[in-house]
């Protein structure tokens, strides 16, 4: 797909959304049914079930998926999708490459084993490395741009609300 091809694409849905800017607001969301054997999760992706389980680090198989790579998984296919749409967009020819992430986890946190320790990473680290001939400038308005139209980029680093409730069925 060349930057015509893209702009043609979305110019309908990008119009629209001008005109209706409620039109834009959509909901994605996610469910997952709790294992009945076990600590897990199994979680609808769309496209397969995912069951998660606890990380070998606190106690899991290993056989299960972790959330923590869950999500660093979904930071880099999002960022690779928009890396790849804003260099469409642009003009800037990137034959291919890989993009990787890597958390820094202290598990005392979430087995409760230090009051100090954070839950949830404390630090992200992501990479990109490119087949390219761009030229710095380019490199680095690609990188801008990027983390600028990344959701899952934006979400972790300007954390919003999140509600949480409950409910109980059965008695």
């Amino acid at each position: 797909m060349n930057a015509d091809e893209l702009r043609e694409l979305q110019a309908p849905f990008k119009a629209r959304y001008r005109e209706d800017p409620e039109a834009a607001q959509i909901v994605l969301s996610a469910k997952g049914s709790l294992g009945e054997d076990g600590i897990a999760c199994r979680v609808e992706t769309g496209k397969a079930t995912v069951e998660a389980g606890l990380h070998p680090s606190t106690g899991g198989s290993g056989l299960q998926a972790c959330s923590g790579d869950m999500l660093l998984e979904a930071l880099v296919a999002c960022a690779g999708v928009t890396l790849r749409a804003v260099a469409t967009a642009t003009g800037v020819n990137v034959r291919g490459g890989t993009v990787s992430a890597e958390g820094v986890l202290d598990v005392r946190g979430t087995l409760g084993v230090a009051k100090d320790a954070p839950v949830g990473f404390r630090d992200i680290k992501l990479h990109f490395d490119l087949d390219t001939d761009a030229s710095p400038e380019q490199l680095a308005t690609l990188q801008k741009l990027t983390e600028r139209y990344c959701v899952v980029y934006q979400t972790i680093r300007n954390s919003p609300p999140i509600e949480v409730s409950q409910a109980v069925t059965g008695g």
